[in-house]
């Protein structure tokens, strides 16, 4: 029988300098979206327990926020608002001096460059709770795209760079693309929440942005997280409606989905790693169960791994932090 030489792989693992080299895989802050949530006549911040260091921020608190976020060279962030006032319709979301309105226009005062993407959705704005508005006790779906490209509109604006649909209403994306048209946004990119998933991970989220359903709950509208196929079709008609950004939420738990998605269209992915991840993993290292710092970095970069170009992230500027404390 002919003896084979040992496959030594390990020769490219020896030290750090052949690691880098050896590289295939990089994430860097330009590559994270980091999310924050802005509160209307908010004094003091505003913390909740389930989102450790994530807090409710003022218009200034908010530009001092991104005044550091800018400095980690870190993009871009993702605004979400939570109003003084909500109802049934959800006027305050598409107010032209409501609060994403005003903070986008505050912040484009002083960091015209940082690319502002602002959630387009109707859960913070309703006295329901749903992302949609309700007819006879059910979500009119077509009533509520209507109200959805009303607030894109007004966020656009204001000067938002990029709305985020998130509410996962049919042709959502088709008639926010037209309104934002009509109105001479041609330049304004949406990103929407193409496979949005009826998932237990947003539980923190809803703490925090005061946006749980008063009755029932979402799976009418959101993707069950056992039908992967069924996620597909919903970002193959996100993109024939004329998205430019398509997303994968959550990330962790759906990495096959990433995956999936990227091999099967080529457009630009995002992928959002929501509260309950963030929360997971905070929790777990406030107990010493596992090291912070090597879990974040692993965790995201398993999603950059699966395939997706930038990453919506409670992590963004932890990850940062630790990258150039390493480089």
């Amino acid at each position: 029988m002919p003896v084979f030489p040992i496959r030594r792989l390990r020769r490219l693992r020896e030290t750090i300098k052949i690691r880098d080299l050896m590289r295939e895989i990089t994430l860097l802050p330009n590559n994270l979206i980091c999310p924050i949530f802005v509160q209307e006549n908010l004094e003091n911040k505003i913390s909740v327990p389930s989102m450790p260091n994530i807090e409710r921020l003022s218009i200034t608190n908010v530009i001092n926020e991104i005044g550091e976020i800018d400095e980690l060279n870190i993009p871009a962030i993702m605004l979400f608002g939570i109003p003084s006032h909500k109802d049934e319709n959800g006027t305050s979301a598409f107010n032209q001096n409501g609060i994403i309105q005003n903070t986008i226009t505050e912040i484009k005062k002083y960091y015209k460059n940082t690319i502002i993407i602002s959630d387009v959705c109707l859960c913070q704005y309703t006295k329901s709770g749903h992302c949609g508005l309700i007819s006879n006790g059910v979500i009119n779906n077509d009533l509520s795209i209507k109200t959805l490209a009303k607030i894109a509109v007004s966020h656009a604006e204001a000067g938002a760079d990029i709305v985020s649909p998130s509410a996962m209403m049919d042709g959502q994306v088709s008639t926010i693309r037209q309104e934002l048209d009509d109105a001479g946004f041609t330049s304004t990119a949406i990103m929407s929440h193409s496979a949005k998933h009826s998932s237990s991970f947003y539980s923190p989220f809803r703490d925090i942005a005061e946006c749980a359903p008063k009755f029932g709950d979402r799976k009418s509208y959101q993707v069950s997280f056992t039908n992967p196929n069924e996620s597909i079709r919903e970002v193959e008609t996100d993109i024939n409606e004329g998205v430019d950004i398509i997303m994968i939420k959550p990330a962790l738990s759906y990495l096959d989905l990433i995956y999936q998605t990227k091999k099967t269209f080529n457009m630009p992915l995002a992928a959002y790693s929501v509260s309950g991840e963030y929360a997971l993993i905070k929790s777990a290292a406030k107990q010493g169960w596992i090291p912070e710092k090597e879990i974040i970095n692993e965790v995201l970069h398993s999603i950059k791994r699966a395939g997706a170009d930038m990453i919506i992230t409670y992590f963004a500027k932890d990850f940062a932090h630790n990258f150039y404390e390493q480089h």
